[in-house]
């Protein structure tokens, strides 16, 4: 009996097979994302809701004060273990983008204590306002899970919104691609 000899696969059908398999998991990442999204507020450059709360220092905080640069809105809850992974982003993404260029505002829901905010930003070290947010902050936004976040352009208009984990680089491109 003779063998037979099947030659090996080429390099270029290797480097293709592997492009075809990160095209399908990209599209699946891309189509999960946007389902996930579906509830959120829309897109469609209206008003961002009032956002008037205390925050954890226990000043005044009115997202109508900050009006005239972009602003990213994350909220979070101090349990979750997506927003814990996502916080050092936000801290990194301030030290990437100034005061000046853009706002990262924070808002915990789903808490039970004061104390549970403030450990959580000791922990992350957050270098950015958190605001105590409320139930009725996550029904104007359209939370409903953690994280979310909205990009808004410095009129406060919705331009970008996500639900989940996002990298830095995830947080970066969206806050650069503002106007």
């Amino acid at each position: 009996m003779t063998e037979v000899k099947v030659p090996a696969p080429s390099r270029w059908r290797k480097l293709s097979v592997l492009f075809g398999e990160v095209l399908i998991f990209v599209v699946a990442f891309m189509l999960i994302s946007a389902y996930q999204a579906r509830a959120l507020l829309a897109t469609d450059h209206e008003p961002a809701p009032s956002l008037q709360a205390m925050t954890l220092l226990g000043e005044k905080f009115d997202l109508e004060d900050l009006k005239g640069k972009p602003a990213l809105v994350y909220f979070f809850a101090p349990w979750c273990s997506y927003c814990a992974a996502s916080a050092d982003n936000l801290v990194r993404l301030r030290r990437m983008r100034s005061e000046e260029e853009l706002d990262i505002i924070v808002v915990a829901l789903d808490w039970q204590a004061h104390e549970q905010i403030a450990e959580y930003a000791r922990d992350h070290e957050l270098n950015v306002p958190v605001v105590m947010g409320n139930s009725e902050i996550a029904t104007s936004w359209q939370v409903h899970g953690f994280p979310t976040y909205y990009v808004l352009d410095s009129e406060h208009k919705v331009v970008r919104r996500d639900f989940g984990y996002s990298t830095q680089i995830g947080l970066l491109w969206r806050s650069w691609l503002l106007e």
